[in-house]
């Protein structure tokens, strides 16, 4: 007897993260990247997603994730994580680990001309009074 397949996808799926995205424009984009860092790298410097969110998942290592208004924390392999984008600062994606590489990959919404990411300048960071930390 073969097996059910609707019964093969209850135990073969995990669910890692359930986001309601938001509206996608008939000429907006779905992206997605991997990315990779050597041990002990600090990320890109802190930016913000203009297009919409991103949907993440760490394949190997530990990122210290941190985005505006939440405290620094460490996202492991096999873990998911998001950001609401637009507005929203992406302060942290570094390696949290000196001796292994960090590679995950991120799905982002992209608003109609609007490009992936835009780095804050130093003003802006300055008047957000942020400071690298680590997690608690």
């Amino acid at each position: 007897m073969s097996q059910d397949p609707y019964e093969k996808v209850r135990n073969t799926l995990t669910e890692l993260q359930s986001i309601a995205p938001p509206f996608l424009a008939a000429d907006g984009q779905v992206m997605t990247v991997r990315v990779e860092y050597p041990p002990g790298d600090p990320g890109v410097p802190p930016h913000r997603h203009p297009g919409g969110p991103c949907f993440g998942y760490i394949l190997e290592g530990e990122m210290v994730f941190e985005v505006q208004g939440e405290p620094p924390r460490v996202v492991k392999a096999d873990e998911a994580f998001w950001e609401p984008g637009v507005d929203v600062i992406h302060y942290q994606d570094a390696n949290n680990r000196t001796d292994i590489p960090l590679r995950f990959v991120v799905t982002m919404i992209m608003a109609p001309g609007q490009p992936m990411l835009v780095f804050l300048d130093d003003e802006e960071l300055k008047q957000s009074g942020w400071v690298r930390r680590s997690p608690a």
